[in-house]
């Protein structure tokens, strides 16, 4: 009996490139002929096309399958919703712009087999990044596995084959704004990589400038190191270590200017004290977000899948976890 293969692909405002995505994916398909597959695209609010191309295929082949978003509610959360829709044996994530190309999970589905549980791409060469972007990340990358307990390989994205019972621990988790690809290093399991070379995209331009790449990485840090609040503790001591250096120097030249002396002393701590509030400020934003109880996402339509399979996920996801330690009271 061919076993089931999923592959989820978080879709927004790809509508330059989806037809060149559906025949990569079904041209790989129909490569691994002892696999059956299901794709599963999730429309994250596209204000394109996407989502009429993506009804249209899956009218074609009935593989093809679409959760559409109300709304843009981000990658992760895209991810996120794919997982639960999902109900193969394994579990593919990959990029609808095809920098990821198809052909790589072929390979993790020979280390699937082999027993690992979830195969991560690691990137050797990322093709058509700008230099900014390309050190960025790899900085990136290193320094959170640097400050976190959970080993968190660099140079991956969320291009990975996971094992359904890694699917099924993942989806027991109700984080309000998922860091994925560390939520994967996190419930551990059987592990390995899969080298290949990230290829240039072809269409449409990267949904992910800096403002996202920043918001993706203070979730990365966030969500996985308690070292930035331990940062109040080491530039608080710092600073009093620095005024009482200054203090002694003044002391000791009889050099005693008060205007430069309360302008610097200000400038320099008021500095200190807005770094420290805006990494509390991130930690308790989390707790807030947390503890509103919203649902992560809100599913407008699906397409392809039966009724029961969605009403059960719906209900799944309109009843969020209260996060441990809070109870609610009648």
């Amino acid at each position: 009996m061919q076993q089931l293969i999923s592959i989820v692909v978080p879709v927004y405002n790809e509508g330059d490139g989806l037809t060149a995505t559906f025949k990569a994916l079904q041209r790989f398909s129909h490569r691994l002929t002892q696999y059956q597959f299901e794709f599963i695209f999730v429309n994250d609010g596209s204000q394109d096309n996407s989502a009429t191309l993506i009804e249209q295929q899956a009218k074609q082949d009935s593989r093809f399958k679409l959760i559409n978003f109300s709304r843009n509610f981000g990658h992760q959360l895209a991810i996120t919703a794919g997982l639960r829709y999902a109900g193969g044996q394994a579990v593919a994530v990959m990029d609808a712009d095809l920098q990821d190309p198809p052909a790589v999970i072929g390979h993790m589905l020979k280390k699937w087999e082999a027993g690992y549980d979830v195969i991560y791409g690691q990137r050797e060469r990322r093709f058509g990044e700008t230099w900014f972007k390309r050190t960025s990340a790899k900085l990136f990358y290193r320094v959170l596995q640097h400050i976190t307990t959970t080993n968190i390989p660099v140079d991956t994205g969320d291009f990975r084959l996971m094992d359904q019972k890694v699917v099924r621990e993942l989806n027991r988790l109700g984080e309000p704004d998922p860091f994925v690809r560390g939520l994967v290093s996190w419930v551990g399991f059987k592990q390995t990589a899969v080298l290949y070379q990230r290829q240039e995209r072809k269409n449409g331009v990267s949904k992910y400038p800096l403002k996202k790449m920043v918001a993706l990485a203070m979730a990365g840090i966030t969500s996985f190191s308690t070292l930035p609040l331990k940062l109040a503790y080491w530039t608080g001591g710092v600073a009093i270590v620095t005024g009482l250096i200054g203090f002694n120097v003044m002391l000791f030249r009889h050099s005693w200017q008060t205007n430069s002396l309360i302008i610097c002393s200000s400038f320099f701590l008021s500095g200190i004290i807005l770094v420290n509030l805006g990494l509390l400020g991130s930690y308790v934003g989390r707790i807030f977000n947390a503890a509103r109880q919203r649902p992560r996402y809100i599913i407008a339509s699906t397409q392809g899948f039966n009724q029961l399979t969605a009403q059960s996920h719906n209900e799944k996801i309109s009843q969020p976890r209260l996060p441990s330690g809070l109870r609610q009271h009648n």
